[in-house]
């Protein structure tokens, strides 16, 4: 009987890595970007399954980024990603995130349908979809390759640079300097004046700098870069008051904002960076 080991999402994209590192040490060529259809093709293999994935393709399916779904005996596994996707670096999250749904989970279903909101959570929990973001961002973008490419001043020229170097989106690379930074930072995701999506480091959160976009419909304050539609992307940012953004902040505080177009994704990107000692909790 095969053995069913229980993985991690950073144990199982770790274990992918460092075959990849010792492959380019020995033979040279790119690191990075990582080739995800090689890792899917060859995992099976490589943890000693008896299912393997024989196909990756891209299909039209409605309101979804990608799939994971196996045949009617569960012997052979395909990934399938939305044939609308725009850009190679959601293109390559998505194969990631079905990836790590067949290394993590593929004894729980048969078929996983992943959502754009899917590939969004990262938050450290139970659930699959957050399980397989986290492999997707270990695999993609390791750790400490990552740190070594943010040393020094960080702004999103400096984020935009790990896209390109991992070959993913910007919204991606941002998201992994969140999960790891002790910086107290919030990236909105905003279209026609409201948020669609919100994501805190946990200092932010801590700090009480989070917004709950999953149960409320929020706007932008309208004397904010992001509001601001004279400017479409300012990376390095300028210095307002906290209170803009956090009614509850400090008079004489100020944040970092910093915004970007994204066409990828239809919508501003805003990075707010909140001094190390400030809290924003609302008043009781």
């Amino acid at each position: 009987m095969e053995k069913r080991e229980r993985l991690a999402p950073a144990k199982a994209a770790n274990k992918l890595n460092t075959i990849a590192k010792a492959f380019h040490d020995i033979h040279g060529g790119a690191r990075f970007p990582v080739d995800v259809d090689q890792f899917a093709f060859e995992a099976a293999e490589i943890f000693k399954w008896q299912d393997p994935i024989t196909k990756i393709e891209k299909a039209n399916i409605s309101n979804f980024e990608g799939m994971l779904t196996s045949n009617d005996t569960q012997s052979k596994w395909m990934i399938v990603y939305n044939s609308s996707l725009r850009s190679q670096g959601r293109v390559r999250f998505t194969k990631a995130h079905e990836l790590g749904h067949y290394i993590l989970h593929r004894t729980q279903k048969t078929k996983f349908l992943c959502s754009k909101e899917d590939m969004l959570d990262w938050q450290k929990n139970e659930n699959i979809e957050s399980q397989a973001d986290q492999f997707a961002s270990y695999l993609l973008m390791p750790l400490d390759d990552f740190r070594a490419q943010v040393r020094g001043q960080l702004d999103l020229d400096s984020l935009s640079h790990c896209a390109d170097r991992y070959g993913v989106s910007l919204t991606a690379a941002v998201i992994k300097w969140l999960s790891y930074t002790t910086e107290k930072a919030v990236l909105i995701m905003s279209n026609d004046g409201y948020m669609n999506w919100a994501s805190s480091s946990e200092a932010a959160f801590k700090a009480g700098a989070f917004f709950r976009t999953r149960t409320n419909t929020i706007a932008i304050p309208t004397v904010s870069l992001a509001a601001d539609t004279k400017i479409e992307s300012n990376k390095v940012g300028v210095r307002i008051p906290t209170k803009i953004w956090f009614p509850s902040a400090q008079c004489n505080s100020e944040l970092l904002e910093m915004k970007i177009l994204s066409e990828q994704y239809d919508c501003t990107l805003s990075l707010l960076i909140l001094p190390k000692n400030t809290e924003v909790w609302p008043t009781e």
